[in-house]
């Protein structure tokens, strides 16, 4: 049996478009017929969770019981998606390195995926070199989400600490609308039938070009 994979998709700053990636991704490995648990730690709303209710489950990753909820339980599914409130990228995995949780990757039981969801700004980049440095082994992926018309030109380009950069092209934005206003997942907007089947059409597209960008970077390897 393939090792447990966790995706750990972060970023230091919000209004980047996480959570949104991080539905797309449970979508992504549905598509490609893996089982995934899913877990919110913007605690308590639970951003993700609003979209997945069956899928996920509202963590507080700084509490003991809610750690051994997530970690205890690997190979309950093939992939593991933690969707970390903005911010909480570094301490989360500080706090995974004193639990000796990493030592999996060195001894082949665990596979590791870090994508940092980046912002147009330098200060992006300078929390993927912290948190380069406190896991080794891992697979990190940079992902610049175009959820806006802000600029990234003039960023520094990727260095070895990261493994691959993938881009998440805009979503029509009353397409997304739609979607949050259904508050359903990508997948299940396209399948019913009874929405505009333009949006459908938008949500399709746009899905398909995301689905790309993972197969790229190896996510499910």
């Amino acid at each position: 049996m393939p090792v447990p994979r966790i995706v750990i998709v972060g970023a230091d700053k919000g209004g980047v478009g996480k959570t949104m990636l991080s539905r797309a991704l449970l979508d992504y490995f549905a598509d490609r017929g893996l089982s995934c648990r899913a877990f919110d730690t913007e605690a308590p709303t639970g951003n993700l969770h609003r979209f997945y209710p069956d899928a996920s489950a509202i963590v507080d990753l700084t509490k003991s019981d809610n750690q051994m909820r997530v970690l205890d339980g690997l190979r309950a599914a093939q992939v593991t998606l933690i969707d970390i409130r903005a911010g909480l990228l570094s301490p989360t995995l500080t706090m995974l390195r004193e639990l000796d949780f990493f030592d999996g990757i060195v001894e082949g039981r665990l596979a590791i995926t870090v994508v940092h969801v980046i912002g147009s700004t330098q200060a992006s980049f300078a929390e993927i070199a912290a948190t380069t440095e406190i896991i080794a082994g891992a697979q990190h992926v940079l992902a610049v989400n175009h959820i806006n018309e802000a600029s990234f030109s003039g960023l520094p380009v990727v260095g070895d600490e990261v493994d691959c950069l993938i881009e998440i092209g805009k979503l029509n934005e009353l397409a997304a609308d739609h979607v949050d206003a259904a508050g359903v997942s990508f997948r299940d907007f396209i399948a019913n039938e009874s929405n505009s089947g333009v949006m459908r059409g938008y949500v399709r597209a746009w899905l398909r070009r995301a689905f790309k960008e993972f197969d790229q970077a190896g996510l499910v390897a």
